[in-house]
């Protein structure tokens, strides 16, 4: 009898803790740097369990922003456009965009016809 080898898949083993891509374990770990200043602030005020759950939600949100994609749907012009599409990618075109005083340059060639 001879040996085959079986296809794997192999889609997700660049992640970590199975849930956490590198991209999205970045992200998180952003947001819960900005949650942490929140939290000290609130421990200041003897708040410490707001302060927990103020940057458990940055964290989630900074998770979110690295792993989810915008939705397609006709239903909004923003997710009609860039649906599919991660969000971070989304954010960093919005952010170029702002930096070129809200300009886009398009390029067409024209043509000469001759008469």
């Amino acid at each position: 009898m001879g040996t085959y080898n079986l296809p794997r898949n192999v889609k997700g083993e660049g992640r970590i803790f199975f849930i956490f891509s590198m991209k999205s374990l970045l992200t998180a770990f952003i947001g819960g740097l900005a949650g942490i200043i929140f939290y000290f602030i609130f421990s200041a005020l003897g708040l410490t369990i707001v302060g927990v759950v103020i940057t458990l939600i940055f964290a989630f949100i900074g998770y979110a922003i690295g792993m989810f994609k915008v939705p397609e749907t006709d239903g909004l012009e923003i997710t009609r456009k860039t649906g599919g599409e991660n969000i971070d990618d989304v954010i960093k075109r919005y952010i170029k965009f702002k930096q070129n005083n809200k300009k886009i340059y398009v390029y067409t060639k024209e043509e000469k016809i001759d008469d």
